[in-house]
């Protein structure tokens, strides 16, 4: 079959086409391996591509991938305005039933859609995520991705926040990282946009907000999204407001009185860790841009920093003697194996 016949086969059941957004900022060497793992799909109506003010020829290695079935479109801005503005210019651009997100480095593992959809009883589903080196990219024929028992179940609200709070020296397995599909008629009867003030924890902000409106959270086991790991990931370099604009986020949703009492605990457990980080790193950037005098003194002018302050400049110095009784490397070791954001029993 076609890609034609293909897209064709899918538009004729609208109620089950996906469209695929792609935000990419300078992703020249891996947007094309994204749109075509998309694109492979044959529930996948449209791909939208955003160029988010890229400098690095992104649009036309986006275009390289196209496959030739009038699906894809690349839209492209020449100033960077953020992740959740350029996802929702797509949403709003875009006209299927399904919107799924999949990022720049990322790609869709083979008929993850027929195992999202093979339910319908949901206004968000998602499945488990491989986290793969990037060493292995070039090599992904010869990775072994179990199959996993397909069991489903719902994610409520308190659960889903409190396991955004990452751990130090610890894999991150935040649930935000899940990329569900999502039903448009769920975003619009609730006017749900991605919070354009954010450019990190996005994901985490919509999917909070959209299951304080009962959203229904489905979850599934088997393995459908690859996330490729880097040590120099766009969401790894995330500048010190961004702290600050993601706990804010989480204070107006206190403050808004639309969330179950349930889950107000675990939204403020958030907010405090959020917040915390931000104070950490406003107290250092403060250090290196105008010394440890004036560090201290931001410190002493806002008492709820000290404690995160204190407590985070401890374990950097504990970090530091730790490194120092480590050998030195020898030969890199091999790229580790793929792991999981379920664990779980394979079929």
């Amino acid at each position: 079959m076609t890609a034609q016949s293909k897209a064709g086969a899918i538009t004729d059941n609208p109620e089950i086409s996906v469209c695929v957004i792609v935000a990419a900022k300078n992703a020249a060497d891996t947007i094309a391996a994204a749109i075509s793992s998309a694109l492979r799909d044959v529930h996948v109506t449209e791909v939208i591509v955003v160029d988010d003010g890229s400098t690095d020829g992104t649009s036309e290695a986006a275009e390289k991938a196209n496959d030739g079935s009038g699906r894809l479109r690349i839209i492209r801005f020449e100033v960077n305005k953020g992740p959740s503005y350029a996802r929702n210019h797509a949403i709003a651009c875009s006209s299927a039933a399904l919107i799924s997100i999949l990022d720049a480095d990322d790609f869709f593992i083979p008929d993850r859609f027929s195992h999202l959809l093979a339910t319908r009883d949901w206004d968000m589903a998602a499945d488990n995520i491989a986290f793969i080196d990037q060493r292995w990219i070039g090599h992904l024929n010869t990775l072994a991705i179990p199959r996993f028992h397909p069991q489903s179940w719902f994610l409520d609200l308190p659960t889903f926040v409190g396991r955004n709070i990452s751990r130090r020296h610890r894999h991150r397995c935040e649930l935000g990282f899940l990329k569900p599909v999502i039903r448009r008629e769920f975003l619009n009867r609730h006017n749900l946009r991605y919070n354009e003030k954010l450019r990190l924890g996005e994901d985490y902000d919509l999917y909070t907000r959209a299951l304080a409106l009962d959203a229904r959270f489905q979850i599934i086991n088997n393995c459908g999204y690859g996330a490729v790991v880097r040590a120099d990931s766009l969401s790894g370099q995330h500048k010190t407001d961004d702290l600050k604009q993601l706990a804010d986020a989480d204070k107006m949703l206190l403050e808004s009185g639309t969330l179950p009492e349930s889950a107000g605990e675990a939204v403020r457990q958030h907010e405090r860790h959020v917040r915390s980080k931000y104070y950490h790193r406003q107290f250092l950037d403060t250090k290196a841009k105008k010394g440890l005098v004036a560090a201290t003194a931001y410190g002493l002018r806002n008492p709820p920093a000290i404690l995160p302050i204190v407590r985070g400049v401890a374990m950097d110095k504990f970090d530091d003697v730790v490194r120092l009784f480590r050998r030195a490397p020898g030969t890199p070791p091999d790229p580790p194996a793929p792991r999981y954001l379920f664990p779980g029993p394979t079929q």
